[in-house]
């Protein structure tokens, strides 16, 4: 009895592991309970409950028995994570890999998840400005086109740093979308031939929260209520905060 209990405790730390990494990467609700509940039943649980929000994500095990809730404090985007997770639980319910196996990659991948070197991800933010200005106005110039690359690299620069110092996500977003609006300012005063609504609306991409909405409408279609609307209302505020952002600085130079 008491060794049945170990390993279902050893159950509900892997699997709340798997969840928790899930939700820090942005997946979607249904698939952070399908895959817990993957790894549950494949290591032998008959009938594992699991409840997952954006903050939090709580495991029953043994007919309510054994139950245990793991709060989530940071949320980013990090597909590549979500997807590590989600092939580790596929290998072990293939039976590729042992449950020791997998507690031992779960926590490789918590400590050794690749990210993308910040010079990439400046140029990633500077080529996503300047395409989709291009995308929303259909025009392109040599003046806004490069305008708008620099004011979103160095806009989400600003991001970068503010973010990595701070917890308050909204903001670092406030704050770089008023660095934005200012540098956009700045270079119109340069080149009056430049268009500040060109340039911001390309700038502003690099922060505006798409996958946040995408997954919000997807919790919603699957059903999970809260998870839903809690991250439609993140995705709102992120918008409010770029847009009073911008604004402030518009009113205040008079553009």
């Amino acid at each position: 009895m008491f060794e049945d209990q170990e390993r279902l405790k050893e159950i509900q730390r892997i699997c709340l592991l798997a969840g928790h990494l899930m939700i820090e990467g942005g997946s979607e609700m249904s698939r952070v309970e399908d895959t817990m509940l993957r790894i549950a039943r494949n290591a032998g649980v008959n009938d594992p409950q699991v409840f997952a929000t954006p903050t939090g994500v709580f495991l029953t095990l043994d007919s309510g028995q054994l139950s245990q809730i793991e709060q989530v404090r940071e949320r980013n985007i990090n597909l590549e994570l979500v997807d590590r997770v989600n092939n580790l639980s596929r290998q072990f319910a293939s039976k590729k890999i042992t449950l020791q196996e997998l507690d031992q990659k779960l926590h490789d991948v918590a400590t050794n998840t690749a990210a993308f070197p910040l010079w990439l991800q400046l140029l990633g933010a500077a080529s996503l400005s300047s395409t989709l200005m291009v995308l929303f106005f259909d025009s392109y110039d040599w003046v806004d086109f490069p305008a708008a690359a620099i004011v979103g690299c160095l806009g989400f620069l600003v991001y970068y740093f503010i973010q990595k110092y701070t917890r308050i996500r909204f903001l670092s977003e406030f704050i770089s979308a008023m660095f934005m609006a200012g540098l956009t300012y700045f270079l119109h005063m340069l080149v009056p031939e430049s268009s500040i609504d060109k340039i911001l609306v390309g700038a502003l991409m690099t922060l505006v929260p798409g996958l946040a909405l995408t997954n919000a409408l997807r919790d919603l279609f699957a059903g999970d209520l809260m998870s839903g609307i809690g991250r439609f209302v993140e995705a709102v505020m992120t918008a409010l905060a770029l847009g009073g952002g911008v604004g402030i600085i518009m009113r205040f130079l008079g553009a």
